[in-house]
């Protein structure tokens, strides 16, 4: 099996930038072709758009808890996924949401960005 600790490393390091709101570590972490699938109404979201809701705080992410994270390498290719307990405000609007998701990376000269995420909203049980 080849190391996917740099693809996990990532993962941890775009969970962390959510939750401090730091829009120029997820510009640094996600790849300019980067989608997002929105975990709550399933529209899409480009990198321009989240760098920008995150880094302006219209987007807060007050806590972000991963389980069950497990990552696959194919070559230069890592899919990460997992379960997260996400507590986050869109404006005025405070939400809990689990999910079960999907973080594509790609590796480009020794460091991951990722390319794709997509998130399923899951029930309590």
């Amino acid at each position: 099996m080849s190391d996917t600790s740099g693809a996990l490393m990532a993962d941890r390091e775009f969970f962390k930038a959510l939750t401090d709101g730091n829009g120029d570590a997820l510009d640094r972490l996600l790849a300019d072709e980067f989608i997002l699938i929105d975990v709550m109404r399933g529209a899409e979201v480009a990198k321009t758009a989240l760098v920008e809701l995150v880094g302006s705080r219209q987007l807060r992410f007050e806590s972000i808890t991963p389980a069950d994270v497990y990552a696959r390498r194919y070559g230069s290719t890592a899919i990460v996924s997992g379960r997260t307990t996400m507590r986050l405000r869109f404006e005025q609007t405070s939400v809990t949401v689990k999910s079960r998701y999907t973080h594509i990376y790609i590796e480009d000269h020794g460091s991951w960005r990722m390319v794709s995420a997509q998130g399923t909203q899951i029930s309590d049980g």
